[in-house]
């Protein structure tokens, strides 16, 4: 059974896997008709017509009429070769990408539609993923970065980078380690520097994901040792934004690695994390009971068994008083536990620190404690606490 005249592309001649109509009602394979505009003709390859407009839109209903006529010819014929049209679709949609005469846009479309068939179905990011569409992500975002980004390769590392965390979704992380080259750390810096609130987010996002699998920890720890890279992420948490609380769950995961806590440390993220804390304004409580949280744990983290952590907390002029705050600084307790913790942890061995809490207000934070719906855990420690600040009354 041959492949029907009206389900061939006019210019390929081979089976539609993604029609798409111009204004002249021709419908051609996407691949096809973007490489005839991109070759610069201006008319319709089938009627010759100028077009006075070179969009085009999906043919939904062609489209629903070959997936049928394919199932239905296997029913009938199974002994014939199965057409797959995904596996042509992904294809076309890979050499779009490899392309080097493709334009910018119509490896931008090639994109959006990768992340439209990853929504639709996880078989198809399978798909994806077997046929190397990961390195090949990796390598146009790190390949090269320009020193001055245009608007359409901004638009274009946007969605390269979505498309890749929607793949690391379904579990594929080993061609991340890409990112163990020094070339590709570079890229990675120049990004946070150069980029987008959007492109910092993903990296961030990216960051998270390798720090939080355990195949991952080698890429972990080389990307703990690069002071440039730590550096960036820590800029980030002043800003007070999505990609500030991305940055601190980043931040977070890294220090799942002690010897990344400790370079951290040394690169100034406990100032950073004090002014993520600080910095969030009465306007934004709702934030703050949601992220904040997750900053004062990570500071625990990093106080438990560093001594240069310790001091450098305390090197912070706003520090002390920053945990103070959260102690009973969230209606839900989110934090108090890690609050009162990261206190005693400081407030041990200094009696200066000490000083600083009770003048901050921590002994009337730590009854407020105990009197709320918190965690019994929460509440002897919270005792503890005020045990030790007793000493010092």
């Amino acid at each position: 059974m041959g492949i029907p005249h009206l389900f061939r592309c006019p210019i390929s001649l081979d089976l539609l896997t993604d029609p798409v109509t111009l204004c002249t009602g021709q419908t051609y394979d996407r691949p096809s008709i973007e490489k005839w505009l991109a070759a610069g003709n201006l008319t319709c390859p089938v009627t010759m017509q100028k077009l006075d407009d070179s969009s085009f839109v999906p043919n939904h209903t062609l489209r629903h009429l070959i997936d049928r006529w394919l199932e239905t010819r296997h029913q009938f014929n199974p002994g014939l070769e199965t057409v797959d049209p995904d596996h042509s679709l992904v294809v076309t949609l890979k050499s779009t990408l490899e392309s080097q005469e493709v334009s910018m846009v119509s490896k931008l479309q090639a994109l959006e539609k990768i992340s439209v068939l990853c929504e639709e179905s996880t078989s198809r990011c399978t798909l994806f993923l077997q046929l190397g569409f990961m390195p090949l992500l990796l390598e146009l975002i790190l390949g090269k970065v320009e020193s001055e980004l245009s608007l359409d390769h901004v638009e274009f590392l946007e969605q390269a980078l979505a498309c890749t965390l929607q793949l690391l979704a379904n579990g594929e992380v080993k061609s991340l380690d890409i990112l163990k080259e020094d070339s590709k750390q570079a890229s990675l810096v120049n990004l946070f520097k150069q980029g987008t609130n959007s492109i910092k987010l993903s990296i961030c996002q990216l960051v998270d994901t390798i720090s939080s699998s355990s195949e991952m920890e080698d890429l972990c720890a080389v990307l703990g040792q690069n002071r440039n890279f730590l550096g960036q992420i820590i800029l980030l948490l002043p800003e007070n934004s999505k990609v500030s609380e991305a940055a601190v769950r980043a931040i977070r995961s890294l220090c799942s690695l002690q010897s990344n806590g400790w370079n951290l440390v040394r690169e100034g993220v406990l100032d950073g994390l004090v002014a993520h804390i600080s910095t969030l304004s009465a306007e934004n409580e709702r934030r703050e009971r949601c992220f904040s949280p997750l900053a004062v744990s990570t500071i625990e983290r990093l106080l438990q068994g560093n001594g240069p952590a310790k001091e450098a907390f305390l090197n912070n002029p706003n520090g002390v008083s920053s945990l103070v705050r959260m102690v009973f600084g969230a209606s839900s307790h989110e934090g108090s536990e890690s609050a009162v913790n990261s206190l005693m942890i400081i407030c041990r061995d200094s009696s200066l620190a000490r000083e600083e809490a009770i003048g901050a207000g921590v002994l009337t934070q730590l009854l407020f404690l105990l009197q709320s719906q918190c965690s019994g855990r929460t509440k002897t420690k919270a005792r503890t606490l005020l045990k030790m600040l007793g000493s010092s009354i």
